[in-house]
């Protein structure tokens, strides 16, 4: 353990036994059980709010999130020699969800929708002033950033065969963004953010396997990129990591919707969320993205690859959509 680990963990009431490095954190078994100690590189006021979130998670029936742990001063953070700051929080130990066993993946949507209804804190969304953003809003910006791609390829002088693939195939994409996002707008407050800001929906921000931990139970961690949010955001994105590793089941999305549904009803309007979150060529928006804010003399060939296998799939992905949704 370096000296940095070593300097933040004596400002905790708890005794280190031994310490293992994980993936840019420290593991520490203590005299009050597993923790984890990791940098921190948000602001204190979303720390503060992740705190009593995480706190009436708990208190709501959802027991199996982690916690932040307090130093002795009763800070969420500590700051090292480097004047970084740090947090810990409690860590459930066992190995990431499998999204190859189907029971694993039935617990990991009841755990899911039982924290989505532990997590409606409209107080707390009042208290911070917070306010979602609409898919709307979301899809503006992502289109904006895409057209913005599209001209800088096309003033693009010498170019790769990635990006000339790329070009010959965008407007494919960005049309169907575009309408996408049109018949978003036409459902106008219904697909808003308004909803969100009444009832104080919060979304864990990033649930998928990496951040689910097996043992004896399912835990959910790493909870950072909480948001104040439309719950289907959560929902989708777990959905998404599964079906793109089982060629768009269709069997095996509506297997779990249901068991989501039987803890947590999905409304009329929950299914359209998720049904323009997945008609919405994200997958496509993350490879752009990635290319134009990357270094650009050396192209990775799995962007390529990537592309190509998003082009191959299109006729999957639409008949998973109107096969999963009759809307």
């Amino acid at each position: 353990m370096n000296d940095r680990a070593v300097s933040v963990l004596e400002q905790y009431d708890f005794e280190v036994i031994r310490t293992q490095k994980s993936r840019n954190a420290f593991l520490c078994e203590t005299n009050k059980g597993w923790m984890i100690l990791k940098e921190y590189r948000g602001p204190v006021f979303r720390l503060e709010l992740l705190d009593k979130l995480l706190k009436t998670a708990a208190q709501n029936g959802c027991e199996r999130v982690e916690q932040l742990v307090p130093n002795k001063e009763g800070e969420l953070f500590c700051v090292d020699q480097e004047q970084s700051r740090c947090i810990v929080k409690t860590w459930p130990g066992g190995r990431e969800c499998s999204l190859k066993d189907g029971q694993e993946c039935r617990q990991a949507m009841t755990l899911l929708a039982r924290l989505h209804k532990a997590m409606c804190a409209a107080s707390l969304a009042g208290e911070y002033g917070l306010h979602a953003q609409s898919l709307l809003e979301d899809y503006e910006k992502r289109n904006r950033e895409l057209k913005k791609v599209r001209r800088f390829l096309r003033e693009k002088g010498q170019k790769t065969t990635f990006e000339i693939y790329l070009q010959q195939n965008f407007d494919v994409f960005l049309e169907e963004a575009l309408r996408v996002t049109e018949e978003v707008r036409a459902y106008g407050d219904v697909l808003g953010s308004r909803e969100c800001d009444e009832n104080g929906t919060f979304c864990h921000g990033d649930f998928q396997h990496h951040n689910l931990m097996c043992a004896d139970r399912i835990s959910v961690i790493n909870f950072e990129k909480y948001a104040l949010d439309s719950q289907m955001r959560d929902l989708y994105l777990f959905l998404r990591k599964l079906l793109e590793k089982t060629n768009w089941s269709v069997p095996i999305a509506r297997g779990l919707l249901d068991v989501y549904g039987k803890e947590k009803k999905l409304t009329a309007v929950d299914m359209l969320q998720l049904y323009y979150r997945f008609a919405y060529p994200e997958k496509f928006w993350k490879i752009v993205n990635f290319y134009y804010n990357s270094g650009k003399a050396w192209i990775p060939g799995k962007n390529l690859e990537k592309l190509q296998k998003l082009l191959d799939l299109r006729s999957v992905q639409k008949d998973f959509l109107e096969q999963t949704f009759s809307l």
